[in-house]
């Protein structure tokens, strides 16, 4: 859009691509986004590769003359064929070879699932209002790193993407009464779209502190059938012990033609804390939107072995590349999840709360 309906600085328009090695080798996620009401355009790609994740991030003032132009420095979509295929690149660093670059054909296997309609308020301010949809498929191509070649074959890797527009707080945005008389006192949430070979399943949550449900979806989706709704779903997490880093999990859910239960099983393979390299809250070396300058571009690693050298991370929502299981069938894709602060039904008081020796339960 050119222009917005509203003048909130907040008003965003944003995608992110997923790219799930079923191996657990690799994650990469990268993304997009403009920010009309304060004239930027940014842009970012993180590669998980054992326990470092090499990261490209990339600002720039938005141009009003060609908004269909999806490319800020060497961060590039193509919307090849609309909701069908896109091409996904980073040009190599021509000053060091060895650093991160793709070229990949993201290709839908499923139609996009609209996912519901997402509010939040602080006190009377809408803080957040996104409009999103949500689409699984295959990934081939390579990916370059470290003087490495990476192949991405169909049938070993799985592609998902979610697109969404609307408002949603930015960086710098005003504290004042609100922020002080409406603290957040717990947020717990599930973002998790598997693909199978023969289906889709896409399942989201949103919990306040007391377990309140603000958000809630599981949709089950087939070629050439109509979408299915499996229910309430609920989630028994196993965190690692001492963390509140999920490990393996159980999403229960129902069949809608006879109320037979589903288990929606979760392995976790490897994980990208998106506070980490991709900008996203509470980041602390760039967030989304904000004002870097023009052709801004920072490439860098980080090294996740140790937790303390990130302690922000653990705040923010985390991408879990998970190995799924349902009703027989085995898919891969994103157990996107963040609990912070009390969250009753798993047990966790406050922000310095942690799993038990034996995992806590949600």
């Amino acid at each position: 859009m050119k222009h917005v309906a509203t003048g909130d600085r907040n008003a965003y328009d944003r995608c992110i691509f997923h790219v799930v090695d079923h191996a657990g080798r690799y994650l990469l996620v990268l993304g997009l986004g403009v920010y009309p009401n304060v004239g930027v355009i940014d842009a970012y790609a993180t590669l998980r590769s054992g326990d470092t994740l090499h990261a490209v991030r990339a600002s720039d003032a938005l141009d009003d003359t060609d908004r269909m132009r999806l490319a800020v420095g060497p961060l590039r979509i193509g919307v090849e064929q609309p909701l069908k295929s896109f091409r996904l690149s980073c040009a190599a660093d021509p000053d060091d070879s060895a650093g991160l670059s793709y070229d990949l054909r993201w290709t839908a296997d499923f139609p996009a699932l609209w996912e519901p309609h997402h509010l939040q308020r602080r006190g009377g301010r809408l803080t957040l209002e996104g409009r999103r949809f949500v689409q699984a498929g295959g990934v081939e191509g390579t990916i370059r790193v470290g003087g490495e070649e990476i192949a991405v074959r169909a049938g070993e890797w799985t592609g998902t993407r979610d697109r969404s527009w609307g408002v949603r707080t930015l960086p710098g945005e005003e504290g004042g009464r609100l922020a002080d008389e409406h603290r957040t006192e717990g947020f717990h949430w599930i973002w998790c779209p598997v693909r199978f070979d023969d289906r889709f399943l896409m399942v989201v949550t949103q919990e306040d502190a007391d377990g309140y449900r603000t958000l809630n979806d599981a949709t089950l989706v087939r070629p050439e059938h109509r979408d299915r709704q499996l229910g309430w779903p609920r989630a028994d997490i196993t965190y690692r012990p001492g963390t509140r880093h999920p490990e393996h999990a159980v999403v229960h859910l129902t069949d809608p033609t006879d109320g037979t239960p589903l288990k929606l099983g979760v392995e976790v393979l490897t994980s990208s804390p998106l506070a980490v390299g991709a900008g996203y809250p509470p980041a602390a070396d760039w967030q989304h939107g904000t004002w870097q300058g023009r052709d801004w571009t920072d490439r860098r690693a980080y090294d996740l072995a140790d937790p303390a050298a990130h302690p922000l991370a653990a705040y923010g929502v985390i991408d879990h590349a998970a190995r799924f299981t349902l009703d027989g069938r085995v898919g891969h894709g994103i157990f996107e999840h963040g609990t912070f602060g009390r969250h009753d039904p798993s047990g966790f008081t406050g922000y310095d709360t942690v799993a038990p020796d034996k995992g806590a339960r949600s």
